[in-house]
C-alpha cells in the first residue's frame, strides 16, 4: 500500500520533463517491473504516487496545450518510453521568459530550438497554490540564473519545497538555503546527475584511482549531443556554473585536486543528428607503482533525459518523506547522492548508505538539515 499521491509541478516541459511523465505512466502499467529504478517503494511511495498538477513552459507549442500533449511538441525529441499517455487535466501555463530564452536559439530552425509564446505570464505562485502543488521541479534551461531565482522565490512564498535539477545554486548557496531552512521548506539541489551518467562515473573511477594509491595527473570529460539542452549551451556565458557543477563533483573525490590547466569538464559540442543521445569521451591519465604510466579510456553513449528521469523519481519521493517528516532545509545526503554540486560533497557509497539509514528512522537525521 503507497501513503498517497505527491502533488508535483514543472516548470520545464522539455526533454527532462517528458522522460520523467512517460516513466512514471510506465511504471504504473508494469508494477512488476524494477528494472531502471533505485527504489520500488521509497517511503511508502510508489513511481505511480507522483501526480503532475502544473507545469510551466515558454514556448508556443507547448503553452496552452494539455500537458500529455505538449511534452511530445517540438522541440521535445526523447526515446519514446509510454506515448499513451492519460488526460492529467493539466494545461501547460505560460512562465516568465526572462533569462530563460538565449539569445542565439533564434538562429535555428523551429524543430531544433525555443520558440518563446507572446502570451503574458501568468502568476505562477498562485498557480501552484490552487493547484495544491507540494512540490516544483525546476527543468530550465541552462543559464537561466534569474529565471530559477524567480520560481525558487515563489516556493518560498507558497511554501513549496523544490528539487532544482540544473546548475544555478539555489541549494548549495547558503543564503538560498537558509531561506529555504527558515521557512519551514525541505529543498534537494543543485545540477541533477543521471543514474549511469558521465559525472557519476568520473567520480567513481576518481575515487577507486584515489583509494588504490594512483596518482591522476590529468583528465577530461568531453560530452557531446544534439538535443535543445546541448543547443543551448553553445552560448559559453551560459555554461560557467554548469563547469564548476561538473568540474567539482569530480575534483570533490581527490585528496588533493588537480590545478586547472590538467582537468577539463564539460558540454564540449551541439550534433543535431544525435537528438537526445549523449555521448561522454572520458580520458584519465596517471601513475600507479614506482611512478609508472596509466592510461584509461572510456565512451559512454545514453539516451540523456530518461537517463536523469530515474534519479528525479527519487527525489520527488525523498523531498516527500521529509515534508511528512516536518524536515526544512536541504537535504544534504540526499542532494549529495542525487545531484552533481550539493552542499557538501559526499563520496556515493556514503550518500547511499546515510539515505538509505533515513527512511529507517522514525525522526530526520540533523545531516539531513541546512547549514547556515
Amino acid at each position: 500500500m503507497s501513503k498517497g499521491n505527491i502533488r508535483v509541478a514543472i516548470c520545464g516541459v522539455g526533454n527532462c520533463a517528458s522522460a520523467l511523465i512517460q516513466g512514471i505512466e510506465y511504471y504504473r502499467h508494469n508494477p512488476s517491473i524494477q528494472e531502471g529504478l533505485m527504489h520500488n517503494n521509497l517511503g511508502g511511495y510508489l513511481p505511480k504516487d507522483i501526480q503532475i498538477v502544473a507545469a510551466f513552459d515558454i514556448d508556443n507549442r507547448k503553452v496552452g496545450r494539455p500537458l500529455e500533449e505538449a511534452v511530445f511538441a517540438p522541440p521535445n525529441s526523447i526515446y519514446p518510453i509510454w506515448t499513451s499517455l492519460p488526460n492529467y487535466g493539466v494545461e501547460v501555463q505560460m512562465g516568465p521568459v526572462l533569462d530563460g530564452c538565449a539569445p542565439h536559439m533564434k538562429d535555428f530552425p523551429p524543430d531544433r530550438t525555443f520558440l518563446p509564446s507572446d502570451k503574458k505570464p501568468v502568476d505562477v505562485e498562485k498557480v501552484m497554490k490552487e493547484s495544491e502543488a507540494e512540490i516544483l521541479i525546476n527543468y530550465l534551461p541552462v543559464g537561466s540564473a534569474d529565471a530559477v531565482r524567480y520560481y525558487a522565490q515563489c516556493c518560498l512564498n507558497s511554501g513549496i519545497s523544490l528539487i532544482n535539477c540544473m546548475p544555478e545554486f539555489i541549494a548549495s548557496n547558503a543564503e538560498w538555503a537558509e531561506k529555504f531552512r527558515q521557512q519551514g521548506i525541505p529543498l534537494i539541489g543543485d545540477d541533477i546527475k543521471s543514474q549511469v551518467g558521465a559525472t557519476i562515473i568520473h567520480r567513481v573511477l576518481a575515487h577507486l584511482f584515489e583509494e588504490r594509491g594512483v596518482r591522476i595527473k590529468r583528465t577530461y570529460q568531453l560530452n557531446t549531443g544534439g538535443n535543445t539542452d546541448f543547443l543551448n549551451m553553445l552560448e559559453r556565458s551560459r555554461l560557467i556554473n554548469k563547469k564548476i557543477s561538473k568540474t567539482e563533483a569530480v575534483q570533490s573525490q581527490l585528496s588533493q585536486p588537480l590545478s586547472e590547466e590538467n582537468i577539463h569538464i564539460g558540454p564540449s559540442d551541439y550534433v543535431p543528428w544525435q537528438g537526445d543521445n549523449k555521448v561522454c569521451f572520458l580520458r584519465i591519465e596517471a601513475t600507479n607503482f614506482c611512478g609508472v604510466p596509466l592510461e584509461l579510456e572510456a565512451r559512454l553513449s545514453v539516451q540523456d533525459s530518461p537517463n536523469s528521469a530515474g534519479v528525479a523519481i527519487d527525489a520527488i519521493r525523498y523531498c516527500r518523506v521529509a515534508r511528512d517528516r516536518g524536515e526544512a532545509g536541504v537535504m544534504l545526503p540526499v542532494s549529495a547522492y542525487l545531484m552533481k554540486h550539493p552542499p557538501v560533497q559526499m563520496e556515493e557509497g556514503e550518500a547511499r548508505r546515510e539515505m538509505e539509514a533515513y527512511l529507517t528512522r522514525k525522526v530526520g537525521s540533523s545531516r539531513l538539515k541546512a547549514q547556515s
